[in-house]
């Protein structure tokens, strides 16, 4: 098993989108094996992520590129573990940033950092941005002192 890495920020953002989209279909929970299936923004690509608690601890899978060939922790997965209450979540910011295009926008500007602030720009209103970034933080606190596992066995299910 591989220690993930922090994602990316915006990822934290797009997992809320996901989540505010109705795009993250959780499985019933099988021997504390959480399962899930998250479409993608375009609604052409379907993930598969697993959670399982392990005891310093969470071992996952999922078969997005992040978390597969970049070994961070994906969109998916931190969308599934706001889902399961293991990371904050925020109605209003997901209702912010729903509808987004993602990967159309990610593809396009190829910075995550200038797609952050063409989204932050499009929201406009300085209290839901304010809110969005603390919620940001917030989250990425939280995943930063979680041990979270890359365990590419739950994903042979």
């Amino acid at each position: 098993m591989i220690k993930l890495k922090c994602p990316p920020s915006i990822k934290v953002l797009e997992a809320a989108g996901a989540i505010a989209d109705g795009r993250i279909h959780l499985n019933q929970e099988i021997k504390g094996l959480i399962s899930a299936k998250v479409i993608s923004s375009e609604g052409d690509r379907t993930y598969r992520v697993f959670i399982k608690k392990v005891i310093d601890g969470y071992s996952v899978y999922s078969d997005d590129n992040g978390t597969r060939f970049r070994r961070y922790i994906g969109y998916p997965i931190i969308s599934v573990l706001m889902l399961t209450g293991t990371v904050p979540r925020n109605p209003d910011v997901e209702e912010a940033l729903k509808g987004i295009n993602w990967r159309r926008l990610n593809e396009t500007y190829k910075k995550y950092s200038l797609v952050e602030e063409i989204i932050l720009r499009r929201i406009g209103n300085q209290n839901k941005v304010e809110k969005i970034e603390n919620f940001k933080k917030n989250v990425m606190s939280r995943l930063r002192s979680m041990h979270i596992y890359y365990d590419p066995s739950l994903g042979k299910r």
